[in-house]
Formats: C-alpha cells, sequence, structure tokens
C-alpha cells in the first residue's frame, strides 16, 4: 500500500439569429465547463470532506476519460466560437445563412466525436496494463499521466500518443484561431468610423478573454510537467488544479461581466454612498 500525499489530497486507486444561434457555442463552452465540474467534483469533495480516498478501477478510468475529452472539447468549442466570430465581422448579412440552428448542431457533434475518440485508444490501454506499484494518486481525480505511473508494463504508447494528440489538435486548434483572428483585424481595420471598430472589436472580447484562459493555463501545465522534474511536487498538483478548475470559474465570469443589469450590480455593490453636506 502505497503513502498518502500530506500537501495535497491523494486518492487510493483500487484495482480490485434565433435565439440558439446567439447562445449556441457559449452554450456549448458552459456545458463543457459544467461537466469538467461534474465530472471532478465529487472525487475531490469526498476526498476533502468525507476523507474518502478510494476509488474503483473502472471508475478512475471513465472519470479520466471524460476529464481529457473534455479538455479536447474546449479547445474545438473555442475554435468554433473564432469561426462564429470571423462569420460575423467578415459576413454579417450571411451570418444567419451560414451559421444556422442545423449547422451549428453539426458543429457541436463533430467538436464532440473528435475528442471522445481521440481520447479512447489510450483510456482502452488502461485496462489492459497489469498494476503492481504504489496504488497512490497524486490528485483528488484521475488523470491518464498520472494512473500511467503505476503501470508495470510498456507505455511508450501512452506517453507518446497524448502529446501526438495535443500538437494534432490542441496546438493546430490555437493556430487556426490566431489566423483566424488576423483575418478578422484585417476587416476591422478596413472599416471606416471608428466607433463601428471598436463595437466590432467588442464582440470579441469575451471570446479572446476565454482563448487566453484556456490556453495559458495549457501551456503553464505542459511546461511544468515536461521541464519541470526539479519543481516541487506540490507545484504539479497546483498546476494541475488551476488547469481543471480555474476555466471554467473564469468563462462564466467573463461572458456575465459584460451583461448591462450584471454591471449595474456590481456597481451599486461597490459604490461608496455620497456624503451629504
Amino acid at each position: 500500500m502505497g503513502i498518502f500525499l500530506s500537501a495535497m489530497p491523494a486518492m487510493w486507486l483500487n484495482i480490485s439569429s434565433s435565439p440558439f444561434l446567439l447562445t449556441g457555442f457559449p452554450g456549448m463552452l458552459a456545458a463543457t465547463d459544467l461537466g469538467v465540474t461534474l465530472t471532478t467534483m465529487p472525487t475531490v469533495l469526498g476526498v476533502l470532506w468525507l476523507n474518502h480516498r478510494e476509488i474503483g478501477h473502472g471508475a478512475c478510468f471513465s472519470q479520466a476519460y471524460f476529464i481529457h475529452t473534455l479538455s479536447i472539447v474546449e479547445s474545438g468549442v473555442l475554435l468554433a466560437m473564432a469561426y462564429d466570430r470571423f462569420i460575423a465581422i467578415r459576413n454579417p448579412l450571411r451570418y444567419a445563412t451560414i451559421l444556422t440552428d442545423t449547422r451549428v448542431i453539426k458543429i457541436g457533434i463533430g467538436v464532440m466525436m473528435r475528442a471522445g475518440l481521440s481520447i479512447m485508444p489510450i483510456i482502452i490501454r488502461l485496462h489492459w496494463f497489469p498494476y503492481c506499484r504504489s496504488h497512490v494518486l497524486s490528485h483528488a481525480f484521475c488523470l491518464h499521466q498520472d494512473v500511467i505511473k503505476l503501470a508495470c508494463a510498456d507505455i511508450t504508447f501512452n506517453r507518446l500518443y497524448p502529446v501526438v494528440v495535443v500538437f494534432a489538435m490542441v496546438l493546430l486548434d490555437f493556430l487556426v484561431i490566431f489566423f483566424s483572428y488576423i483575418l478578422i483585424l484585417k476587416t476591422v481595420m478596413g472599416i471606416a468610423s471608428t466607433d463601428e471598430r471598436a463595437k466590432a472589436l467588442n464582440t470579441c472580447v469575451s471570446h479572446i478573454c476565454c482563448i487566453l484562459v484556456f490556453y495559458v493555463t495549457v501551456v503553464g501545465l505542459t511546461f511544468i510537467h515536461r521541464f519541470g522534474k526539479h519543481v516541487p511536487h506540490v507545484v504539479h498538483i497546483t498546476m494541475s488544479y488551476i488547469y481543471f478548475l480555474f476555466p471554467p470559474f473564469m468563462n462564466p465570469v467573463i461572458y456575465s461581466i459584460k451583461t448591462k443589469q450584471i454591471q449595474t450590480g456590481l456597481l451599486r455593490l461597490f459604490s461608496l454612498p455620497c456624503s451629504k453636506t
């Protein structure tokens, strides 16, 4: 039996235009964030509140599958939202005819299928491995890179395949998003009116903030795992928690803060009462 981590919670692996168009992609992003929270929080709260540190073999692998799948889904949704902003600014008159309800749904299904199928091979292989090392995980939820450290088998494929997935999907998504914003900026710079330029760019602010929140945490976690061999273990764990919990917390704030009712409420909350003279 392994030793539990004292710095952070650990787990014991038991081997035994229409309204839809206006809210479609942001709704998918919200559903993805909610899925990440619902996937990770049960075991996190179980460790912190009930000191329940044991998880079944199948449950652990299922949790790892959904966690990593939803990460790829979020990258795909951000890419779809970049396409949405590109169409809205480059072809505003044809926006409703290009991004129909049916097309938005098809894009969403494609994003989910791409993520689910790409993660499946490494999760299936986890069921085949023998586990003879310490059954202690570093986090309060199951991650693929954490579980394979316990395997007593050749895990070369499981080490290399995720790197290929990250570069082929997440990095490619980011490059396409970056290129789309270059075209968007080029279009905006061609608008004569300064006010219209500001309005066009203002529609992209929330999306850009979500991109930064997601990809900055991805890059930070990747660098820590790949080049932080001498970094204290608690830093690795903290970065993992930031990566999985910070975007679901920030994305609703980013998209809600521009709502006039919320802005008015915040101003009332933080405004100081005027002193009577």
